[in-house]
């Protein structure tokens, strides 16, 4: 009986004396029932898997270059403990920079990186142009104790300034458009918007917020993006607007309307349907985002008087000249209580001062559109 052999796989028999084979670099397995080893099916089959290793082999970056070094930094347990959001922002950079991704090591320097960062600037904008300097900048950093290159090229390239001609992004709220918001949505998205609204708490970490995380009066938690503690009184406002909340069995503190945590992008799809329709209704002007009502609570609360390290402290911010540990979280609820206070009084000062009318907050009747 002839034996069978095909470069780079591994035929044998397994205990049961049934014949198996596979692609020894990749362990790609090859169904022997529908291509019996020897046929034509087999060697096709052996073939095409070989063609998609050797594609994949050549696609993946090298080691030397460019592409290396961000593949080394993806790696790393820095990169891994990101927010969510910034690995995604992240990878998006690196498929930017994709086209340039074999550019050897030792061509690598500050004009470079420079050059690449005007080039992103003009196609995809200065923001984005601004993230791809800062994830060359975190490849070089963490590359550089390895040995894999000399110096950090992306540190001395100037950022882009934003166009003065842009508008404000995130722009604070007005107390109008909070109070039509609340008044106009559906009751899961009303909770969210109000615990965004009284806390300052980013999007994402509101939508994550566990119910074991409130304890005691206080929101106990970690800001998801700079791994900052914060300690957030419930204030009489937000407690209020939590009692009022549907009953569900999620863990975290929202839910949607099938009493399920929120996903983030679940809840943007909702939140993004239901601002369009407050601004073509009038109700609200453009630019409002989820991302605003932090802003507001900062705004608000600087102009109440209260020093940036106070506001910091409530929204987890972190400061080169201060930094604070994990059992500091019990002192900053104290100091936060008051904080809190003074937002609470000058919202409901505002309040006074301007008061929607009637016909703008009353509350849609259907239950089935946002």
């Amino acid at each position: 009986m002839t034996q069978i052999r095909v470069k780079g796989f591994k035929i044998f028999k397994d205990r049961h004396g049934k014949p198996r084979c596979y692609h020894r670099e990749t362990g790609h397995k090859i169904d022997l029932a529908q291509s019996p080893i020897g046929s034509a099916e087999f060697f096709a089959e052996c073939e095409t898997i070989r063609s998609i290793a050797e594609a994949q082999k050549a696609k993946a970056p090298k080691a030397g270059t460019l592409g290396g070094l961000i593949h080394s930094y993806f790696a790393t347990e820095h990169f891994q403990n990101l927010a969510e959001a910034t690995r995604r922002d992240y990878r998006k950079c690196a498929d930017f920079l994709e086209p340039i991704k074999g550019t050897p090591i030792h061509v690598i320097d500050t004009p470079l990186i420079a050059g690449v960062h005007d080039k992103a600037a003009k196609k995809i904008g200065w923001r984005r142009a601004n993230m791809v300097r800062t994830l060359l900048s975190e490849v070089f950093r963490y590359n550089i104790p390895k040995g894999l290159i000399s110096a950090n090229f992306a540190k001395d390239v100037i950022p882009k300034r934003r166009p003065r001609d842009r508008a404000y992004a995130n722009r604070p709220w007005t107390i109008e458009e909070r109070d039509i918001a609340l008044g106009k949505a559906k009751p899961h998205v009303r909770v969210a918007l109000a615990l965004m609204m009284n806390t300052g708490l980013d999007p994402s970490d509101a939508l994550r917020l566990r119910k074991d995380q409130v304890d005691g009066g206080t929101i106990w938690g970690v800001r998801g993006k700079t791994g900052e503690e914060v300690a957030i009184p419930v204030s009489p406002t937000l407690l209020a607007a939590l009692d009022r909340m549907p009953d569900h069995n999620a863990e975290t503190v929202l839910s949607n309307s099938r009493g399920e945590a929120w996903t983030y992008n679940g809840f943007s799809t909702v939140w993004h349907r239901f601002k369009s329709a407050l601004e073509n209704e009038g109700l609200i002007e453009k630019g409002l985002t989820l991302k605003g009502l932090r802003h507001t609570v900062a705004t608000t609360l600087r102009e109440a008087g209260l020093d940036e390290r106070r506001i910091a402290d409530l929204l987890g911010q972190k400061t080169p000249s201060m930094a604070r540990h994990y059992s500091r979280s019990a002192n900053l609820a104290e100091k936060n209580r008051e904080t809190m206070a003074t937002l609470e009084k000058e919202n409901e000062r505002r309040a006074k001062i301007v008061k929607p009318s009637p016909e703008s907050v009353k509350p849609d009747q259907s239950e089935d559109e946002i």
